[in-house]
Protein backbone atom coordinates (compact mmCIF):
# COMPACT_ATOMS: atom_id res chain seq x y z
CA UNK A 1 0.00 0.00 0.00
CA UNK A 2 1.20 3.31 -1.13
CA UNK A 3 1.94 5.74 1.61
CA UNK A 4 1.55 9.09 -0.54
CA UNK A 5 -1.39 9.05 -3.45
CA UNK A 6 -1.31 11.46 -6.62
CA UNK A 7 -4.67 12.78 -6.86
CA UNK A 8 -4.32 14.94 -9.73
CA UNK A 9 -2.27 17.22 -12.02
CA UNK A 10 -3.13 20.63 -13.63
CA UNK A 11 -0.70 22.08 -16.03
CA UNK A 12 -1.61 25.96 -15.24
CA UNK A 13 -0.01 27.25 -18.94
CA UNK A 14 -1.11 25.26 -21.87
CA UNK A 15 -0.97 25.55 -24.39
CA UNK A 16 2.14 28.29 -24.55
CA UNK A 17 5.12 29.09 -26.13
CA UNK A 18 8.20 26.66 -26.20
CA UNK A 19 10.13 28.39 -24.40
CA UNK A 20 7.72 29.45 -21.58
CA UNK A 21 7.91 27.37 -18.17
CA UNK A 22 6.20 24.79 -17.22
CA UNK A 23 3.53 25.39 -14.75
CA UNK A 24 1.79 21.87 -13.05
CA UNK A 25 -1.00 22.64 -9.85
CA UNK A 26 -0.68 18.89 -8.41
CA UNK A 27 -2.82 17.57 -5.60
CA UNK A 28 -1.86 14.20 -3.90
CA UNK A 29 -2.50 12.67 -0.05
CA UNK A 30 -0.47 11.69 2.87
CA UNK A 31 -1.68 8.55 4.57
CA UNK A 32 1.10 8.59 7.98
CA UNK A 33 4.06 11.16 8.81
CA UNK A 34 7.54 10.94 6.39
CA UNK A 35 10.74 11.71 7.88
CA UNK A 36 11.82 12.63 4.83
CA UNK A 37 11.10 14.70 1.61
CA UNK A 38 9.13 13.97 -1.79
CA UNK A 39 11.37 14.85 -4.83
CA UNK A 40 9.46 15.71 -7.30
CA UNK A 41 11.14 15.89 -11.39
CA UNK A 42 10.46 16.85 -14.56
CA UNK A 43 11.76 15.31 -17.60
CA UNK A 44 11.88 16.05 -21.34
CA UNK A 45 12.39 13.49 -23.86
CA UNK A 46 14.74 15.20 -26.60
CA UNK A 47 14.81 12.34 -29.17
CA UNK A 48 12.10 9.32 -29.83
CA UNK A 49 15.41 7.32 -30.59
CA UNK A 50 18.01 7.75 -28.16
CA UNK A 51 17.77 8.79 -24.38
CA UNK A 52 20.91 10.47 -24.52
CA UNK A 53 18.79 13.84 -25.75
CA UNK A 54 16.32 13.43 -22.18
CA UNK A 55 17.47 16.46 -20.12
CA UNK A 56 15.85 17.15 -16.91
CA UNK A 57 14.26 20.02 -16.67
CA UNK A 58 13.71 20.74 -12.93
CA UNK A 59 13.71 18.83 -9.83
CA UNK A 60 11.65 20.42 -6.45
CA UNK A 61 11.87 18.67 -2.67
CA UNK A 62 8.96 18.97 -0.84
CA UNK A 63 8.91 18.16 2.84
CA UNK A 64 8.15 17.52 5.65
CA UNK A 65 5.16 15.99 4.37
CA UNK A 66 1.88 16.89 7.06
CA UNK A 67 -1.12 13.69 7.01
CA UNK A 68 -3.79 14.78 4.69
CA UNK A 69 -4.34 16.18 1.35
CA UNK A 70 -1.37 18.59 0.26
CA UNK A 71 -1.36 21.17 -3.13
CA UNK A 72 1.35 22.88 -4.38
CA UNK A 73 2.47 24.53 -7.90
CA UNK A 74 5.72 23.18 -9.83
CA UNK A 75 7.49 25.07 -12.42
CA UNK A 76 10.03 23.75 -14.60
CA UNK A 77 12.36 25.97 -17.33
CA UNK A 78 11.99 24.76 -20.93
CA UNK A 79 14.04 22.88 -22.65
CA UNK A 80 17.71 23.53 -23.59
CA UNK A 81 17.38 23.72 -27.64
CA UNK A 82 21.42 22.83 -27.59
CA UNK A 83 20.74 19.47 -26.59
CA UNK A 84 17.50 18.49 -28.76
CA UNK A 85 18.47 17.09 -32.67
CA UNK A 86 16.77 20.13 -34.74
CA UNK A 87 15.40 17.48 -36.85
CA UNK A 88 13.24 16.95 -33.71
CA UNK A 89 12.18 20.32 -32.53
CA UNK A 90 8.98 20.15 -33.88
CA UNK A 91 6.55 17.40 -33.91
CA UNK A 92 4.93 15.16 -31.00
CA UNK A 93 7.22 14.60 -28.14
CA UNK A 94 7.21 13.57 -23.94
CA UNK A 95 7.97 14.91 -20.86
CA UNK A 96 7.43 13.25 -17.66
CA UNK A 97 6.35 14.06 -14.05
CA UNK A 98 7.53 11.73 -11.71
CA UNK A 99 8.05 11.69 -7.67
CA UNK A 100 10.41 9.85 -5.34
CA UNK A 101 10.69 8.81 -1.96
CA UNK A 102 14.52 8.29 -0.43
CA UNK A 103 15.32 7.91 -4.29
CA UNK A 104 12.70 5.14 -4.86
CA UNK A 105 10.58 6.35 -7.44
CA UNK A 106 6.56 5.61 -7.22
CA UNK A 107 4.96 7.31 -9.61
CA UNK A 108 5.46 8.33 -12.80
CA UNK A 109 2.88 10.54 -15.30
CA UNK A 110 3.52 11.16 -18.87
CA UNK A 111 2.65 13.66 -21.82
CA UNK A 112 2.10 13.89 -25.16
CA UNK A 113 3.71 17.24 -26.34
CA UNK A 114 2.88 18.72 -29.72
CA UNK A 115 5.22 21.09 -30.91
CA UNK A 116 4.31 23.36 -33.80
CA UNK A 117 4.20 26.75 -36.07
CA UNK A 118 1.10 29.06 -34.72
CA UNK A 119 0.11 29.29 -38.37
CA UNK A 120 -0.97 26.75 -41.34
CA UNK A 121 1.46 28.13 -43.90
CA UNK A 122 5.27 27.82 -41.53
CA UNK A 123 3.48 24.12 -40.93
CA UNK A 124 2.68 23.32 -44.45
CA UNK A 125 6.20 24.62 -45.83
CA UNK A 126 8.48 24.86 -42.68
CA UNK A 127 11.89 27.24 -42.58
CA UNK A 128 15.42 24.89 -42.74
CA UNK A 129 16.32 26.26 -39.38
CA UNK A 130 13.11 26.47 -36.47
CA UNK A 131 12.43 29.67 -35.48
CA UNK A 132 11.62 29.08 -32.07
CA UNK A 133 9.56 32.26 -31.27
CA UNK A 134 6.98 30.98 -33.53
CA UNK A 135 6.58 27.42 -31.90
CA UNK A 136 3.98 26.85 -29.64
CA UNK A 137 3.63 23.57 -27.47
CA UNK A 138 0.46 21.72 -26.84
CA UNK A 139 0.66 19.57 -23.88
CA UNK A 140 -2.16 17.15 -24.22
CA UNK A 141 -3.44 16.90 -20.46
CA UNK A 142 -6.82 15.22 -20.86
CA UNK A 143 -4.65 12.31 -21.97
CA UNK A 144 -1.84 11.31 -19.32
CA UNK A 145 -0.58 8.08 -18.91
CA UNK A 146 0.16 7.10 -15.27
CA UNK A 147 2.52 4.32 -13.69
CA UNK A 148 2.98 3.79 -9.71
CA UNK A 149 5.70 1.32 -8.31
CA UNK A 150 5.17 -0.31 -4.84
CA UNK A 151 8.27 1.30 -2.95
CA UNK A 152 9.71 0.48 0.67
CA UNK A 153 8.68 3.81 3.24
CA UNK A 154 9.67 3.98 6.49
CA UNK A 155 9.12 0.67 8.10
CA UNK A 156 9.65 -2.86 6.82
CA UNK A 157 6.22 -3.62 6.81
CA UNK A 158 5.47 -1.38 3.80
CA UNK A 159 8.22 -2.82 1.53
CA UNK A 160 6.72 -4.86 -1.04
CA UNK A 161 7.65 -8.30 -1.33
CA UNK A 162 11.15 -9.32 -3.03
CA UNK A 163 9.68 -13.45 -3.26
CA UNK A 164 6.10 -14.61 -4.33
CA UNK A 165 4.56 -15.84 -1.02
CA UNK A 166 4.76 -19.34 0.12
CA UNK A 167 2.18 -22.14 -1.74
CA UNK A 168 1.99 -25.62 0.50
CA UNK A 169 -0.34 -27.21 -1.90
CA UNK A 170 2.23 -26.50 -4.18
CA UNK A 171 4.30 -29.75 -3.51
CA UNK A 172 0.79 -31.70 -3.88
CA UNK A 173 1.00 -30.93 -7.67
CA UNK A 174 2.21 -33.29 -10.40
CA UNK A 175 5.67 -32.71 -11.16
CA UNK A 176 6.05 -31.08 -15.07
CA UNK A 177 8.18 -33.61 -15.43
CA UNK A 178 6.38 -36.76 -15.66
CA UNK A 179 3.88 -34.84 -18.38
CA UNK A 180 6.14 -32.82 -20.12
CA UNK A 181 5.64 -33.22 -23.83
CA UNK A 182 2.21 -36.00 -22.92
CA UNK A 183 0.48 -33.62 -25.27
CA UNK A 184 2.86 -33.24 -27.52
CA UNK A 185 2.91 -37.20 -27.83
CA UNK A 186 -0.39 -37.35 -28.40
CA UNK A 187 -1.15 -35.15 -30.97
CA UNK A 188 2.05 -37.06 -32.93
CA UNK A 189 0.45 -40.53 -32.52
CA UNK A 190 -2.92 -38.85 -33.89
CA UNK A 191 -1.41 -37.47 -36.72
CA UNK A 192 0.49 -40.77 -37.27
CA UNK A 193 -2.64 -42.94 -37.14
CA UNK A 194 -4.81 -40.51 -39.46
CA UNK A 195 -1.96 -40.68 -41.73
CA UNK A 196 -1.92 -44.60 -42.20
CA UNK A 197 -6.03 -44.21 -42.34
CA UNK A 198 -5.44 -41.99 -44.94
CA UNK A 199 -3.47 -44.63 -46.95
CA UNK A 200 -5.13 -47.33 -46.23
CA UNK A 201 -8.20 -45.66 -47.84
CA UNK A 202 -6.26 -44.82 -50.83
CA UNK A 203 -5.51 -48.27 -51.45
CA UNK A 204 -8.36 -49.33 -51.20
CA UNK A 205 -9.73 -46.62 -53.83
CA UNK A 206 -6.70 -47.93 -56.37
CA UNK A 207 -7.81 -51.28 -55.70
CA UNK A 208 -11.77 -50.87 -56.96
CA UNK A 209 -10.48 -48.58 -59.55
CA UNK A 210 -8.30 -51.46 -60.54
CA UNK A 211 -11.58 -53.83 -60.73
CA UNK A 212 -12.97 -51.25 -62.74
CA UNK A 213 -12.35 -52.84 -66.02
CA UNK A 214 -13.73 -56.43 -65.19
CA UNK A 215 -17.26 -54.39 -63.92
CA UNK A 216 -17.57 -52.42 -66.37
CA UNK A 217 -19.00 -54.79 -69.10
CA UNK A 218 -22.03 -55.40 -67.22
CA UNK A 219 -22.58 -52.33 -66.05
CA UNK A 220 -22.40 -50.96 -70.01
CA UNK A 221 -25.11 -53.73 -70.39
CA UNK A 222 -26.81 -53.05 -67.50
CA UNK A 223 -27.24 -48.98 -68.87
CA UNK A 224 -27.93 -50.63 -72.76
CA UNK A 225 -31.10 -52.30 -71.42
CA UNK A 226 -31.92 -48.92 -69.37
CA UNK A 227 -31.87 -47.56 -72.41
CA UNK A 228 -33.67 -50.10 -74.65
CA UNK A 229 -36.28 -50.33 -71.71
CA UNK A 230 -38.57 -47.16 -73.51
CA UNK A 231 -38.21 -49.27 -76.67
CA UNK A 232 -39.66 -52.65 -75.56
CA UNK A 233 -42.66 -51.36 -74.03
CA UNK A 234 -44.53 -51.71 -76.92
CA UNK A 235 -43.03 -55.24 -77.80
CA UNK A 236 -43.86 -56.45 -74.58
CA UNK A 237 -47.45 -55.13 -75.22
CA UNK A 238 -47.63 -56.55 -78.69
CA UNK A 239 -46.84 -60.37 -77.12
CA UNK A 240 -48.79 -60.13 -74.37
CA UNK A 241 -51.35 -61.52 -76.24
CA UNK A 242 -49.61 -64.55 -78.07
CA UNK A 243 -48.28 -65.34 -74.40
CA UNK A 244 -51.92 -65.45 -73.83
CA UNK A 245 -52.29 -67.26 -76.22
CA UNK A 246 -49.76 -69.89 -75.37
CA UNK A 247 -50.96 -70.25 -71.75
CA UNK A 248 -54.29 -71.32 -72.90
CA UNK A 249 -53.13 -73.73 -75.05
CA UNK A 250 -50.65 -75.31 -72.38
CA UNK A 251 -54.33 -75.66 -70.25
CA UNK A 252 -55.91 -77.12 -73.47
CA UNK A 253 -53.01 -79.37 -73.28
CA UNK A 254 -52.84 -80.11 -69.90
CA UNK A 255 -56.87 -80.97 -70.02
CA UNK A 256 -56.09 -83.25 -72.73
CA UNK A 257 -53.36 -85.42 -70.85
CA UNK A 258 -55.60 -85.43 -67.64
CA UNK A 259 -58.47 -86.92 -69.95
CA UNK A 260 -56.17 -89.50 -71.30
CA UNK A 261 -54.29 -90.06 -67.51
CA UNK A 262 -58.10 -90.64 -66.24
CA UNK A 263 -58.62 -93.06 -69.52
CA UNK A 264 -55.70 -94.96 -69.25
CA UNK A 265 -56.64 -95.35 -65.25
CA UNK A 266 -60.09 -96.62 -66.36
CA UNK A 267 -58.77 -99.19 -68.62
CA UNK A 268 -55.84 -100.16 -65.73
CA UNK A 269 -58.71 -100.41 -63.43
CA UNK A 270 -61.12 -102.31 -65.95
CA UNK A 271 -58.02 -104.86 -66.72
CA UNK A 272 -57.60 -105.05 -63.23
CA UNK A 273 -61.05 -106.06 -62.02
CA UNK A 274 -61.22 -108.47 -65.22
CA UNK A 275 -58.37 -110.26 -64.00
CA UNK A 276 -59.36 -110.53 -60.36
CA UNK A 277 -62.78 -112.04 -61.03
CA UNK A 278 -60.27 -114.63 -63.69
CA UNK A 279 -58.32 -115.39 -61.16
CA UNK A 280 -61.42 -115.62 -58.46
CA UNK A 281 -62.88 -118.27 -61.28
CA UNK A 282 -60.34 -120.16 -61.50
CA UNK A 283 -59.95 -120.50 -58.31
CA UNK A 284 -63.85 -121.20 -58.13
CA UNK A 285 -62.70 -123.83 -60.56
CA UNK A 286 -59.71 -125.24 -58.70
CA UNK A 287 -61.95 -126.05 -55.67
CA UNK A 288 -64.93 -127.40 -57.71
CA UNK A 289 -62.34 -129.89 -59.00
CA UNK A 290 -61.18 -130.95 -55.53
Amino acid sequence: MSVVSLLGVKILNNPAPFDAKYQFEITFECLEPLQKDLEWKLTYVGSATSSEHDQELDSLLVGPIPVGVNKFIFEADSPDLKRIPTSEILGVTVILLSCSYDDREFVRVGYYVNNEYDNEEMNDDPPAKPIIERVRRNVLAEKPRVTRFAIKWDTEDSAPAEFPPEQPEADTVEDDGTTYGAEEAELETAEVEAEATEAVKQDGEDEEMGGAEDTSGPAAVKADDQESDAGSEDLEAESSGSEDEEIEEEEGENEGNEDMEMDEDGESAAQTAGKESSMQGQHQGEVMVH
